[in-house]
């Protein structure tokens, strides 16, 4: 499979750049997920990748050649719109060998790749239905078969599940996860969804005003971000962002806050020791406020409770500290009332610290 490469990219429109020198290397048989809020530029990265859009400065590499200047279907690629993009008055047969006929390839070979790659997305039985017969999910499948088809060396999938309900959107997911793993393609997926990104990308790359703000794997950008944008950005429910202040008590570091004073331990102590006096952000997951039927205070948060959202196992409680807002994920028999003011223990090696000016971690 081919590596790809952009250098220096750039992309203007008239007098105004909405991407900045974007550098990203995608490994063989890699899964990037390219994420971030509407706006970013991951998908004008993306069509820029598919010669959809032009480059204004900098280069695409796929093997060391540069192609910024090929014409799409010179670039060995295949795309999956948000949109399905299907012809209505032919069948799903049809609609997966449509590129395959175009190209005069022989029927025997057609009927054999329409076999192999329906079968592969679960649409054996329907080859003979046309896309109005089909479901929502069905018609995506076909989207993907029909992109399979070419076999092409590059996989690029633009917001494909966003039309489609929850619920489906679940099943589709961990679909696209196991033909990736049959599938082996380079395969660069758009997504405004944070949750698509950590469970399919075997690299996310965080995108933010048209910048990369982060790239790694999804372990590393959600325990160790670069800033408060990603730390923000993935997971759900986000993280807390509470404003604080460094100050030293004996041999001891504190961040201070509206409402807490909590004593840091190991590594991120060190990183804080130096930043005295200074205005910084405290950011803790919802995840690790530990509920505690008591704790020492520079060991905890203390919050009062003001709304509780029961999701299952699962409840969310949406609490005060101080003059902020914190949320909290716990077990929903954790016993709790509204109004109520509960302790919860913080896990000392899971507290982030930003600076509030920069939003870079320490």
């Amino acid at each position: 499979m081919p590596q790809i490469r952009l250098e220096g990219l750039v992309k203007r429109y008239g007098a105004v750049q909405v991407l900045h020198d974007i550098d990203l290397e995608m490994a063989d048989n890699e899964f990037t997920v390219l994420v971030g809020p509407s706006g970013c530029g991951k998908s004008t990265t993306l069509r820029m990748i598919a010669g959809l859009e032009d480059v204004s400065d900098g280069e695409i590499y796929v093997d060391d050649v540069p192609v910024s200047h090929l014409e799409p279907k010179d670039r060995d690629l295949a795309m999956v719109f948000q949109d399905y993009a299907l012809y209505p008055h032919m069948d799903v047969a049809q609609n997966i060998s449509f590129a395959l006929r175009l190209a005069k390839r022989p029927k025997t070979e057609i009927d054999k790749k329409v076999r192999e790659v329906a079968e592969m997305v679960g649409l054996t039985d329907f080859l003979g239905r046309k896309p109005g017969a089909l479901s929502g999910g069905q018609r995506q499948r076909v989207a993907m078969a029909r992109a399979l088809a070419k076999d092409s060396g590059i996989f690029l999938f633009d917001e494909p599940l966003s039309n489609l309900d929850a619920k489906l959107r679940g099943q589709m997911r961990a679909e696209l996860a196991m033909m990736s793993q049959r599938v082996e393609k380079n395969m660069i997926y758009v997504t405004h969804d944070q949750i698509e990104a950590m469970t399919l990308a075997d690299r996310i790359v965080v995108m933010h005003g048209g910048y990369i703000q982060q790239q790694g794997a999804p372990e590393d950008l959600f325990k160790r971000p670069a800033n408060k944008f990603v730390a923000g950005f993935l997971g759900m429910p986000p993280m807390n962002f509470l404003n604080c202040e460094i100050e030293a008590r004996g041999s001891d570091t504190f961040v201070i806050g509206d409402g807490f004073a909590l004593r840091l331990q190991g590594e991120i102590a060190k990183k804080a020791a130096g930043h005295t006096n200074k205005d910084l952000s405290l950011g803790v997951r919802p995840s690790d406020l530990l509920f505690a039927e008591s704790a020492k205070p520079e060991d905890s948060l203390t919050l009062d409770v003001k709304v509780s959202e029961y999701i299952g196992a699962q409840s969310v409680l949406l609490c005060a500290c101080g003059s902020a807002s914190v949320t909290v994920e716990v077990n929903s028999e954790t016993p709790m009332a509204l109004g109520e003011t509960l302790v919860f223990e913080v896990n000392p090696a899971r507290v982030h610290l930003f600076d509030r000016t920069s939003e870079i971690a320490l």
